[in-house]
């Protein structure tokens, strides 16, 4: 399990800024599933999206990342970096709300 920090608009209304998600490893995405998992274009910083699309299964499975507030500012998503690998993202299973 692993704790992650939301630090932007990009999935309002359903996390704000400074809400924490409780994530566990693996699994196979399903749609509407909430995933976190590496950028792909800078690998320090995580990405907390809900999933779109699936293809495949288990470790040969990819998603769609889909913001739930895209217009955002600062937004990104799959439709500016293409599809996600499922391996190596984390399925969140609980949210703590921050103050």
């Amino acid at each position: 399990m692993r704790r992650f920090l939301v630090v932007e608009d990009s999935m309002r209304p359903t996390f704000r800024p400074g809400d924490g998600v409780l994530s566990v490893r693996g699994g196979t995405p399903r749609r509407g599933q909430i995933r976190v998992f590496p950028d792909p274009r800078l690998s320090s910083r995580w990405l907390v999206k809900r999933v779109g699309q699936v293809r495949g299964h288990g470790r040969s499975a990819t998603f769609e990342a889909c913001s739930d507030n895209p217009a955002a500012p600062g937004v990104v998503d799959s439709r500016e970096f293409g599809w996600v690998p499922a391996t190596g993202s984390y399925r969140v299973v609980w949210t703590v709300r921050g103050a």
